[in-house]
């Protein structure tokens, strides 16, 4: 990397998640004294929602996945805004703030997460507190966590799938085999339901085919092309309520762990940017600058590149992010061709399946100048050949090199 221009550039990123957080460094430390850089996040501790899954079986404490942004600051001299984004104006370089105030921008870069689909049924906070979905780790994770502990011996849970594309391709499967091993351990006269709004499964299918079909045979059910389209209430039980043609299927559970449909989060919608399937934002693969408004990038789960949306591989979309916005400030190309052959991003990822054992996914893509996308390199793509105790322990070793490389 090449050292800025001295010319003072205003770079301000939203969200403090992994791909905001780690935007916000790598700008403030390739950019150098050149570059100021703002970290827009109304929320003092992030919570990763790496490894939150095993929150519910208490395999790892809530709090030793919250990291706050003070490194960021203290080391890279990213200015902490505690407030949150309503409005953007790319041409005028403004970001409008909760608060009323405003932050003038020279580039903006958008990783704000994902938003839900609205649910019939629980169109209350209330409701939607008794049904959590706990894909954005926090309050919602101890609560399901809560209804797990707390629900009788021989209880059902229901676990529901979304359509892809979602947060965590195999989160969803590993959530259900965190639970099957807690049920099978403490509660065993107790089931679990899955309900895949897909037709097959979307991540690691030997892995979780293996797992419910014979670790957790005759305690979890498995059920492809079931997208719940309600939710409703008979007394203490939950329902959810699955299209079968014209007609609806009622499964009845005690605790039920609906994941709404996901897309972008509720600011992408709100600044334009959503003209994917109007989900998600597209960008341009070289910058992830937005392909509706100028000087505006788009980065992590909300974009709509058909990259993975998950922790590790936003990581690296922060980086190519943060070198490109280096470059265009600072007049450089972004299609050099030696940048062109480099632009590669690693998605991986381990899945917990026992409270001892883990499998692990791996894809790599590349760019592809025919096409000017994103392409996944079909000879890096693989999974484990088995469940074990080694891949368990390395799962935290990955996690802690992805915090660090995040948040210090």
């Amino acid at each position: 990397m090449r050292h800025a221009r001295a010319a003072t550039s205003r770079v301000v990123v939203v969200g403090g998640g992994f791909a905001g957080a780690t935007a916000a460094k790598y700008v403030a430390q390739w950019g150098g004294p050149g570059v100021s850089v703002s970290l827009v996040e109304p929320d003092a501790t992030h919570v990763s929602c790496i490894l939150s899954n095993l929150v519910l079986n208490d395999r790892v404490k809530h709090a030793a996945l919250g990291f706050n942004h003070s490194m960021l600051h203290q080391r890279y001299g990213v200015e902490l805004v505690r407030d949150r984004a309503v409005a953007a104006d790319p041409v005028a370089g403004k970001l409008d703030l909760a608060s009323g105030s405003t932050l003038a921008f020279d580039r903006l870069i958008v990783a704000p997460g994902i938003g839900f689909d609205s649910v019939p049924g629980l169109g209350t906070p209330a409701l939607q507190a008794l049904v959590p979905h706990a894909w954005i780790a926090g309050s919602q994770t101890l609560t399901l966590r809560d209804q797990l502990m707390k629900m009788a011996n021989g209880a059902t849970v229901i676990v529901t799938i979304p359509k892809a594309p979602y947060r965590c391709p195999p989160g969803p499967y590993e959530r259900a085999c965190v639970i099957a091993d807690y049920l099978k351990r403490k509660k065993p006269r107790s089931k679990i339901v899955v309900l895949d709004a897909n037709p097959v499964i979307q991540a690691e299918p030997s892995a979780f085919l293996n797992a419910f079909n014979v670790l957790y045979a005759g305690r979890l059910e498995y059920v492809p092309n079931a997208e719940v389209v309600r939710v409703s209430f008979e007394g203490s039980r939950r329902v959810a309520w699955v299209r079968n043609g014209a007609s609806e299927v009622a499964y009845r559970c005690d605790v039920l762990n609906h994941i709404p449909r996901n897309t972008a989060a509720p600011l992408v919608h709100q600044l334009g940017l959503a003209n994917v399937g109007g989900r998600w934002a597209g960008v341009d693969p070289l910058s992830f600058e937005s392909a509706v408004a100028p000087n505006i990038h788009v980065i992590g789960d909300a974009q709509g590149t058909g990259l993975p949306k998950a922790g590790h591989i936003a990581n690296g979309e922060a980086k190519v992010c943060a070198d490109a916005v280096v470059r265009l400030l600072n007049g450089w190309p972004i299609d050099e061709p030696a940048r062109l052959s480099s632009l590669v991003l690693n998605s991986a990822c381990y899945s917990p399946i026992t409270y001892t054992t883990a499998s692990w996914l791996n894809a790599v893509f590349a760019y592809d100048a025919g096409s000017g996308l994103m392409k996944r390199v079909d000879a890096s793509f693989g999974e484990a050949e088995r469940h074990s105790t080694k891949n368990f322990e390395q799962m935290f070793k990955w996690a802690e090199r992805l915090f660090d490389d995040t948040f210090a």
